[in-house]
């Protein structure tokens, strides 16, 4: 049987395509800005401007819970000490649904999350992620 007549051919092809262009699965950071508008009411991207959120300031890879000056609840100060790290994927999953993040995370049924929006379209939340990743500054 030749490999491109082979069952699991069609297979193949599909899952290189899926894996070889990334782009596929980001989001775009310049719609997320203007998405981000949903969220300044609660946060900021300034460094140490908290508000009823903490800031967003330099958030991708950083340890959730930890931003400086913020009374966090007990649930979030608990997952940054298991080691949540604000990664794209998580911030994506969490800005799902908070409540159902932190319970899975934790595995524990009584979480407490100041954050109660939820936002459902897969779009939007990797939009809001790209930005907040784009004016995170790396280090070097």
């Amino acid at each position: 049987m030749s490999r491109l007549t082979s069952p699991i051919a069609p297979v193949l092809i599909i899952a290189a395509g899926l894996f070889a262009n990334p782009a596929l699965a980001a989001g775009d950071a310049s719609q997320g800005e203007s998405d981000f508008r949903r969220c300044k009411s609660c946060h900021s991207v300034d460094e140490g401007t908290n508000r009823v959120g903490p800031s967003l300031h330099n958030l991708i890879g950083r340890q959730a819970g930890t931003a400086p000056d913020y009374n966090y609840s007990e649930s979030f100060t608990e997952a940054g000490t298991q080691g949540l790290t604000w990664t794209v994927e998580n911030l994506v999953a969490y800005l799902e649904d908070p409540v159902a993040f932190l319970k899975g995370y934790l595995d524990s049924n009584s979480v407490r999350t100041k954050m109660r929006n939820m936002f459902r379209k897969l779009a939007l939340r990797e939009n809001i992620a790209a930005y907040l990743e784009s004016i995170t500054e790396r280090a070097e």
